[in-house]
């Protein structure tokens, strides 16, 4: 079995690892890995060779992560530029700084694109859109240095444009319609059904990746429904680098919008995607833009304290509804250095699972007498990227009702400080959620990442946070969000359309339209994520009655005239 397939086969485990492939070359055996930019390495191996399926379980770090789409469902609706007007970008798309994205180029990691949409061509009727990487499709050549998928390039398109069956030539589709919607948001122009639109960054190029859905086995293992998007991170990763090569640095600068979240992980930026979008960031003529997701209304975190510097054993009941219909979840805790806990499970029927100390790698899965339920508890005490506590339970065929989570810890000096999370809305196949929840750290992973651009949404009509929104700051206090930009009832190609998603396309066309002010236009050749951030962070606007930063608007809402007064000093 060559390579690709091997990527491509349920046979085969993809894992995340940091140390050179060649630790394995040396033991003997024959490794399909994929390499990203010398950060890490996607190895591909038989399930076969796992001797205990349970301990790949734990290895958690090399585990991908599986993210989700961050928008719902659209409403008819016209064309309504107010999102644009509210956030400045239609003011500086005019004259004298006509700032339309041109000679940058924006990427998007999504579900696909539907490229024969007026809103990505020129008047001539060629296309905006550089390449397409569609991951799913194997009948054609992968990009340059990849092993699996199609690239298409902008000649491909044409050709395909030109002819009378375009998807004979260019067979790359968006089925979903996400990804498309957030190209229009941010770079599309032209016209649907008469009416007029212009996205952010209307003469900006296109980059697109299509990501292919995630392996059977993880979809099984993390429980998300079958007609749910799921990718996983390493296909993401990849993706990243993908777009990534399209930057000319000081020339043609590249801006990456990801719509994509997670509830999986420590919520302080430590994963292998978070830590990759870091390193891109701080690269010149790069931004990276991340919605923060849609679960601060969704109940699923729980924020907890015990008395770390009492003796004894203290402990603390978090209770968690599950709705009928529940296949199963994870369910995550993170503790802090220097405290220890343990968890135990209590049953809707009142069958328990008693505390377990695990080792540094260690599962156990119990079966209830009663119920059909199954609870795998795994835990190491220091995760490798966080350094931090993790206890994580998967949770199959949950019984309805009420389930207890006894968190206990025997008190050596430390804060008491835990966090729990289940999963986003989507991933879970019935309702499942904390009775007493918080709706603060709910911004979803990679938005936690410290380099890139992360926002939450509000709604441009009335100024209103969106309360569907995640919001900061992240579990170890850093102050995410940035700041807020539209993301209610935000025009589409569809219709009206919310989620952070949304936000972060819009705010993706104004960090093109600043790219282009910067580097293609000369006035700062130099600038990365990092200064655009804070370029932005001073131009946000914000009420008088409002402290900043605060975990719901981060620095104030998006306004690119406001950056440009503050460069001059107005």
């Amino acid at each position: 079995m060559d390579c690709r397939e091997r990527i491509l086969s349920d046979d085969y485990y993809d894992v995340i690892v940091d140390f050179p492939i060649q630790i394995l070359e040396e033991e003997g055996r024959q490794v399909c890995y994929a390499n990203v930019e010398n950060l890490y390495n996607i190895i591909y191996f038989s399930r076969q060779d796992v001797q205990n399926v349970s301990s790949y379980f734990f290895r958690y770090r090399g585990v991908p992560k599986l993210y989700g789409l961050m928008q719902g469902e659209p409403i008819a609706a016209g064309f309504d530029p107010n999102s644009l007007i509210v956030s400045g970008i239609t003011q500086v798309q005019l004259e004298p700084l006509a700032l339309t994205g041109r000679g940058c180029v924006i990427a998007f990691i999504d579900t696909g694109v539907q490229y024969d949409n007026p809103m990505f061509l020129n008047d001539d009727g060629t296309s905006r859109i550089l390449a397409i990487w569609d991951q799913t499709i194997q009948t054609g050549t992968p990009p340059a240095g990849f092993q699996y998928g199609s690239e298409y390039t902008r000649e491909d398109i044409n050709l395909a444009l030109a002819s009378e069956d375009p998807y004979s030539v260019v067979p790359s589709r968006d089925e979903n319609g996400h990804g498309t919607a957030l190209a229009g948001v941010a770079a599309g122009s032209r016209v649907r059904g008469g009416l007029a639109y212009q996205g952010a960054a209307p003469e900006a190029d296109i980059v697109v990746v299509k990501l292919k859905q995630c392996k059977r086995y993880f979809r099984d293992f993390y429980m998300v429904p079958q007609e749910v998007p799921a990718f996983q991170e390493n296909d993401i990763m990849l993706a990243v680098q993908y777009v990534d090569s399209f930057a000319d640095t000081f020339n043609r600068p590249v801006v990456i919008c990801l719509g994509l979240g997670t509830n999986t992980g420590d919520h302080s930026g430590s994963s292998a995607l978070s830590n990759y979008l870091d390193l891109v960031a701080v690269k010149r003529s790069r931004a990276v833009v991340i919605g923060g997701g849609n679960e601060g209304n969704a109940r699923h975190h729980y924020q907890g304290s015990l008395p770390g510097n009492s003796r004894g054993m203290q402990s603390i009941p978090v209770e968690i509804r599950v709705e009928q219909g529940a296949q199963g979840f994870l369910l995550e805790l993170w503790g802090n250095v220097p405290d220890v806990f343990t968890i135990s499970v209590q049953s809707p029927g009142g069958e328990t699972i008693p505390p377990l100390r695990l080792g540094i790698n260690d599962s156990i899965t119990y079966g209830f007498i009663y119920e059909r339920t199954q609870v795998t508890v795994a835990g190491t005490l220091v995760e490798p990227a966080s350094g931090e506590e993790l206890i994580q339970l998967r949770v199959q065929d949950p019984t309805p009702g009420i389930w207890t989570f006894w968190v206990e810890t025997p008190g050596q000096g430390g804060s008491g400080q835990f966090h729990l999370w289940l999963p986003i809305a989507q991933f879970l196949s019935a309702p499942v959620y904390f009775l007493e929840s918080t709706p603060y750290i709910t911004m979803t992973e990679p938005a936690m990442a410290m380099g890139p651009i992360s926002v939450s949404a509000y709604n441009a009509a009335n100024n209103s946070f969106y309360i569907e929104s995640g919001r900061g700051y992240s579990r170890t206090g850093a102050v995410r969000p940035d700041f807020a930009a539209p993301g209610v009832d935000v025009f589409t190609f569809r219709g009206k359309e919310s989620g952070t998603s949304l936000a972060a396309a819009i705010t993706a066309g104004a960090v093109a339209q600043f790219m282009q002010w910067a580097v293609v236009d000369g006035n700062n050749r130099l600038v990365g994520s990092r200064e655009i951030k804070n370029y932005f962070i001073r131009g946000a606007s914000r009420s008088p009655n409002m402290v900043y930063p605060n975990r719901e608007w981060g620095y104030g809402r998006l306004n690119i005239v406001g950056t440009f007064d503050a460069l001059i000093g107005v």
